[in-house]
């Protein structure tokens, strides 16, 4: 299994009595696609926090390709994130005085995975797939288009080839056509290189792309929002 989850309990520590994930059991097989929708509030985030290892969970078992990130300290937790997951945050994080390609090399500098005699072909390779021109490989991304911007966040997230993709609102501040480019790019990419994608979203629009489709507040009991 990519995701497995068995009795997982999260609450922060600022309000400990509120439990926000409460999940007595889920799974997504590796290779799988998968939609996950719910409402602002509802836990989204927070669940592909939990998975990702920036989170760690209060109760249960958290296990993430075969590892259990619950029994993870949080450096083992940054490492194992870095060299086996890529992640597309809904205001990307790049650093914005950087360039596509230093944005992406810092991504690949994180992962044990080195391979960096082909590191400049393979950013290269997937900033042109991505539809990005060559003048603005080198621009500070602040310079980039929202779309452009939002294709080297992916270019970033793939970089390290991680067997898990997290997909978290990655097209929220898309208009519909760019969204539908964004699909139409992000789900062969995915394919050929055969990961494991988990894309969290509002917008139902988006889950004609996929084959699993989940509403979150089937997944996490403690969901109050619907």
């Amino acid at each position: 299994m990519a995701i497995s989850l068995q009795n997982v309990q999260f609450a922060y520590s600022e309000a400990p009595d509120k439990t926000v994930l409460n999940i007595r059991h889920w799974s997504v097989s590796e290779g799988e696609q998968v939609f996950v929708h719910g409402p602002s509030g509802g836990g989204k985030s927070t669940l592909l926090n939990l998975l990702s290892g920036i989170l760690k969970a209060r109760g249960g078992e958290v296990s993430i390709l075969g590892e259990r990130l619950d029994q993870m300290g949080s450096r083992q937790r940054d490492r194992f994130r870095a060299n086996h997951i890529g992640y597309v945050f809904q205001q990307f994080n790049l650093i914005p005085y950087l360039d596509a390609i230093d944005n992406i090399q810092l991504a690949a500098h994180f992962s044990a995975r080195k391979r960096r005699q082909a590191l400049d072909d393979e950013i290269r390779e997937l900033l042109s797939i991505l539809n990005i021109s060559p003048a603005d490989w080198h621009k500070p991304t602040t310079r980039l288009s929202i779309g452009q911007q939002q294709r080297v966040a992916i270019a970033r997230a793939m970089i390290n080839k991680p067997e898990l993709l997290i997909a978290d609102e990655p097209s929220s501040s898309l208009d519909q056509q760019n969204r539908d480019k964004f699909m139409s790019l992000l789900m062969p990419l995915v394919a050929d290189h055969k990961m494991t994608l988990l894309f969290v979203s509002h917008d139902m629009s988006l889950s004609q792309y996929f084959k699993r489709i989940e509403a979150l507040s089937n997944i996490n009991a403690a969901c109050e929002i619907h």
